[in-house]
């Protein structure tokens, strides 16, 4: 809470601002819009960038608009061996005042060496990561520079911290900070060599930096964790950076909702695979959560979780811990992580299916997304099915029970929201959740018998389904929206109209593909409106 993350899309209650790429030309773009009301919809501006310059996110902090870019080229060194090209990527930060959104005015422009990681926004200061790999020219290692409003300034060594991480591919981790709002205030950099991060977690005070290391020697030994994850809690403050503490512990980190910051305390939910020894006797991973003070030493632990398969899914939420495993069945476990110091099992729940993503409703129901699943006649597995929305009620922790589920779709269905988070609407007040699905189904006909589970359907639709989600009636299809209007089959191979995100201003929902914007009415899904946008 407090902390926003960059997206391909941004809205203020009347305005949209989308990143897209433009389906005739290829290259990036940023669309400008004003949405609200519906029958004022149009398209207001758009600003391009070259055949090099493509644009990731954004975010919109009152009329203040900033573009994070991917820039690219090739530079040509000579070495005494030859000529050879050296690829070089660079991520640029651009500002934009918006008090005329038809004419949008760049105010500040960032250009920092490296590849974009991730960023966050916390009140009016932006914290850009980025990653530059260590490597050679001329005998010399490359040093990362940043240019702020067309002056370069190159990081000097002695402005380098440096983490003892053997068995680590080094990199350099800049950390970039910026008042959005005060184009005279210089930048802050903090560089740090290290591995190169993959995976952050940000809350209002810290920026966790997570990497994987791995120790061949205890590998080669049998050992158990040989895979470990590397944990640097940098400390955030109106804009200042200072790395602050180091800690390592077992297995690799999933994604950003298997880590938390809570009262002081960093949790992190891990799996760790075993040698292929151990692999071949019957064990090949477990799980775990491990609960770190503010110096990120273990105070407190809870081990070796469901030997034998991963974690798909993770989310802490204030005195509890969820996790989802996945082999042939889904548990389903909650952890009480109340007391740092001993985190204990609660319950579990055993179903088909696993979750992707877990969101939660309240404090006693959690969402669930993933996929459906059937067991494997043969084989310790499953074959994965359609799109599976599970809804799980913990109120009793020690008997958790899914009491509603809504499957998508055949084996083949895929949704966005798997993989990433923002491209799933879900608001509380209103019992709303809106999901962007690929809709894959299966010919009965050609199966005369018993349809196996590892059969494929085929791509029939594309859009967003409409769910009202409430304890007492679970989750209950609305209706669906599709940006296809001359029918999927003729057109399912148009990316252009597959719909990116969703969202509601008032009583309207919202959708957005790269083609189009179609307005609908809240309560009856009618349409009302619509924006071409190409």
């Amino acid at each position: 809470e407090g902390v926003d993350e960059a997206d391909i899309l941004k809205n203020d209650g009347r305005y949209v601002y989308f990143v897209r790429q433009d389906q005739n030309t290829g290259q990036g773009e940023l669309i400008i819009l004003q949405v609200y009301p519906p029958e004022e919809a149009k398209v207001l501006s758009k600003i391009s960038w070259g055949e090099n310059r493509r644009p990731i996110a954004i975010f919109v902090n009152d009329e203040r608009l900033t573009v994070f870019l991917s820039i690219w080229s090739n530079v040509l060194v000579t070495e005494p061996k030859g000529l050879e090209y050296v690829a070089t990527e660079k991520v640029g930060i651009e500002v934009y005042d918006l008090l005329d959104r038809v004419n949008p005015r760049l105010v500040r422009n960032i250009t920092a060496d490296g590849f974009y990681l991730n960023s966050r926004m916390i009140d009016k200061y932006i914290y850009v990561i980025t990653a530059f790999p260590t490597y050679l020219v001329k005998e010399e290692v490359i040093l990362p520079s940043i240019c702020v409003d067309y002056e370069v300034t190159k990081v000097e060594p002695s402005d380098i911290q440096y983490t003892d991480t053997p068995d680590v591919a080094y990199s350099f981790t800049t950390i970039i900070s910026f008042n959005v709002q005060d184009d005279l205030q210089e930048p802050v950099l903090k560089t740090v060599l290290t591995g190169a991060a993959s995976n952050i977690y940000v809350s209002p005070a810290n920026i966790y930096l997570t990497l994987t290391k791995y120790d061949f020697e205890r590998y080669q030994q049998l050992q158990s964790n040989f895979e470990q994850t590397l944990i640097y809690r940098v400390h955030i403050e109106n804009g200042d950076i200072k790395l602050e503490a180091e800690g390592t512990v077992p297995g690799h980190v999933l994604n950003q909702f298997s880590m938390d910051e809570y009262k002081g305390f960093f949790r992190i939910a891990t799996t760790s695979w075993q040698p292929s020894v151990a692999r071949e006797m019957g064990v090949s991973q477990s799980n775990h959560i491990y609960i770190l003070d503010s110096s990120l030493k273990v105070v407190g632990k809870i081990e070796n979780i469901a030997s034998g398969e991963s974690i798909y899914s993770a989310r802490f939420m204030g005195d509890r811990a969820y996790m989802v495993t996945f082999k042939k069945v889904d548990p389903f476990f909650i952890i009480d992580v109340r007391d740092p110091a001993n985190p204990k099992m609660l319950g579990w729940l055993k179903i088909p299916g696993y979750s992707d993503y877990l969101h939660p409703l309240d404090e006693n129901h959690v969402i669930g997304i993933g996929k459906e699943a059937v067991a494997a006649e043969e084989g310790d597995f499953a074959w994965y099915q359609g799109v599976k929305i599970s809804l799980f009620d913990v109120t009793d922790v020690s008997k958790p029970h899914e009491t509603s589920k809504y499957v998508i779709g055949d084996r083949g269905s895929d949704t966005p929201v798997l993989r990433d988070h923002k491209a799933l609407l879900f608001d509380k007040a209103r019992n709303l959740m809106v999901i962007p699905a690929l809709v894959a189904e299966i010919d009965r006909s050609q199966y005369p018998g018993e349809i196996p589970a590892n059969a494929y359907g085929q791509p029939v639709w594309q859009g967003a389904y409409v769910f009202n989600v409430t304890v007492g009636e679970g989750i209950v299809l609305k209706g669906r929206i599709t940006h296809f209007d001359d029918g999927f089959e003729k057109q399912q191979y148009y990316m252009g109209r597959f719909i990116e995100r969703a969202f509601y201003i008032g009583d309207f929902l919202y959708t957005l593909s790269y083609e189009m914007v179609k307005i609908n009415d809240l309560s009856s899904l009618a349409q009302v409106g619509q924006i071409v946008l190409s």
